[in-house]
């Protein structure tokens, strides 16, 4: 549970009479033990999940699906990293997918996680290491996918992808598997509109807006704004022209929905536009645009992982199996911390506040908590109950009365 940082990224052990160093053995022991299985560890998180889509979602659960590169340059006892896009960019490639409330956005639990190393990449989702032939993105997130929906979720999941996903080859593979998808699509590629092939940013030019909620922006309300029309994707499937050059592909055309969600100033002016694609068709497009804003969770979630919360850039174990049983034991932490900020009633506030009290961090004005203070302030409310359970009242009573005399 506890947040670290770079100068003391190891675990961190409760103050109890227990010695940090047994700690720290068992936590190591624990890592390298060949028995604990990433898809073991796993488990619980997948109960969280299920548990957290009956109770908080209403049609679907929105699945958001994301990359983030861990960067251990600097690390040279690990021995599985590789460059990632260029030579001083050295580390694994992590591949994370979390489940959202599709009323509240709410995150409620990692559902899957996927680091690639130089030896091959570990999935929670399969127990053996899984082979380099799985190699784009795309292709690692419709592996995914595919075990996902074998998990049979009591509500239909909507995997939601960032602009990467604009590949009609995976459309049409989502496609003739039923998959239900929401992705952002490029502006140049050319859809069906109207009987016309016309790039999306020319489609979404010809569409009628409606000012549909104020939403924040770059930390300040602005209007949003969206439109919707079918279209169709027909276009040819380029393959990967890397290794040489190969013929476009002709496949059915998929029939989606395009939504176009702009931001707007009180003048008028565009500061942002999202062209949506989906084949949700059962829901307002304004709950569409919606969904897309709360892809943004994902990453808050690699935020709490890294700098914000564990540091997960700093940690030293020596392989990339070890970083991922380390990080699937601090996924849980994260999903104590977003039960913690999504409970309501008054009880749920007083202990929001006071976590926020222990952390000793300051927020920004008009908020009243974030999820990295609360981890903090969780660790310091933990550490006070192992010291209540640990040393007797005369013993506390003992060690003030000794520290007092070093504060006079």
């Amino acid at each position: 549970m506890n947040s670290t940082d770079t100068l003391s990224a190891g675990l961190r052990a409760l103050p109890g009479k227990n010695t940090s160093l047994a700690s720290t053995q068992a936590a190591w022991r624990f890592y390298k033990n060949d028995n604990v299985t990433l898809t073991k560890l796993h488990e619980p998180l997948l109960i969280a999940a299920h548990d957290s889509v009956a109770r908080h979602c209403s049609e679907y659960a929105l699945c958001v699906h994301d990359w983030s590169r861990l960067n251990y340059r600097k690390h040279a006892s690990k021995r599985d990293t590789y460059p990632i896009t260029h030579e001083t960019d050295v580390g694994y490639d992590l591949q994370s997918s979390i489940i959202l409330s599709d009323q509240t956005g709410q995150p409620m639990a990692p559902v899957a996680q996927r680091l690639v190393t130089a030896d091959g990449s570990y999935a929670t989702y399969q127990e053996e290491a899984l082979s380099a032939t799985i190699a784009t993105h795309l292709d690692e997130v419709t592996h995914c996918i595919a075990k996902l929906e074998q998990q049979n979720f009591v509500k239909p999941l909507v995997h939601i992808i960032d602009r990467e996903a604009d590949s009609v080859a995976h459309m049409r593979e989502w496609e003739a598997n039923k998959y239900l998808w929401l992705t952002r699509s490029r502006k140049t590629p050319s859809v069906e509109f109207q009987g016309q092939s016309m790039p999306c940013a020319k489609v979404a030019e010809a569409l009628n807006f409606k000012r549909i909620r104020r939403v924040i922006y770059h930390g300040k309300p602005q209007w949003q704004w969206v439109a919707e029309t079918p279209i169709r994707i027909t276009r040819n499937t380029k393959p990967s022209q890397k290794k040489q050059k190969k013929p476009s592909i002709p496949g059915a055309p998929i029939a989606v929905r395009l939504v176009v969600s702009r931001i707007l100033s009180d003048e008028g002016e565009i500061l942002a536009e999202w062209l949506l694609m989906t084949n949700v068709f059962a829901v307002e497009a304004s709950e569409i645009a919606l969904w897309y804003y709360w892809r943004w969770q994902i990453e808050c979630f690699f935020k709490l992982l890294k700098k914000a919360g564990h540091d997960l850039e700093s940690w030293q174990q020596e392989t990339g199996l070890a970083i991922a049983k380390r990080l699937l034991v601090v996924s849980m932490a994260c999903v104590v911390v977003w039960e913690i900020a999504a409970a309501k009633g008054e009880k749920a506030q007083a202990l929001r506040t006071f976590l926020i009290k222990l952390s000793g961090r300051q927020m920004k004005w008009g908020k009243s908590f974030t999820n990295p203070a609360l981890l903090a302030g969780l660790w310091v409310f933990l550490s006070m109950q192992e010291v209540f359970d640990s040393y007797s009242s005369e013993e506390l009573e003992a060690l003030r009365e000794t520290a007092q005399n070093f504060l006079m």
